[in-house]
């Protein structure tokens, strides 16, 4: 059974950090590539970053290039998103999910419907 569980999330001053991870199981990370979602309220899930089981390849959202960086850790079958000089618009809640697809070994999208499996997301709040 496929489960994602996100973590790490909180209260963040503008321009300050925050580290989420998300847990697998049922799967490992050589499988299957993990994308990094969020939605705030009122708007639509958007994707903010994504990397692939077989090269680690990524791919980010415009929005967050230079600031978050995603890396996983495949003796913890976890992936981490470090998310540097947060703005007022990061905030909303994040979500990992995986679309439990070997399509998407060596290039990852960054589009919700691609994904198949989510985890139950974590609430990021950015404000001073």
């Amino acid at each position: 059974q496929v489960q994602l569980v996100e973590s790490g999330g909180g209260l963040v001053q503008p321009g300050g950090s925050l580290r989420l991870s998300c847990a697998a199981s049922g799967f490992t990370l050589d499988d299957y590539a993990i994308g990094w979602f969020r939605q705030a309220p009122g708007k639509e899930r958007e994707g903010v970053l994504c990397i692939t089981s077989r090269n680690s390849r990524t791919n980010y959202a415009d929005s967050v290039k230079g600031r978050f960086t995603i890396s996983r850790d495949n003796a913890k079958n976890t992936v981490f998103l470090q998310m540097n000089s947060l703005k007022p618009e990061d905030a909303g809640v994040y979500y990992c999910a995986t679309p439990a697809n070997r399509q998407y070994d060596t290039a990852c999208p960054l589009y919700a419907s691609r994904y198949r499996y989510w985890g139950q997301g974590i609430q990021v709040t950015v404000s001073s």
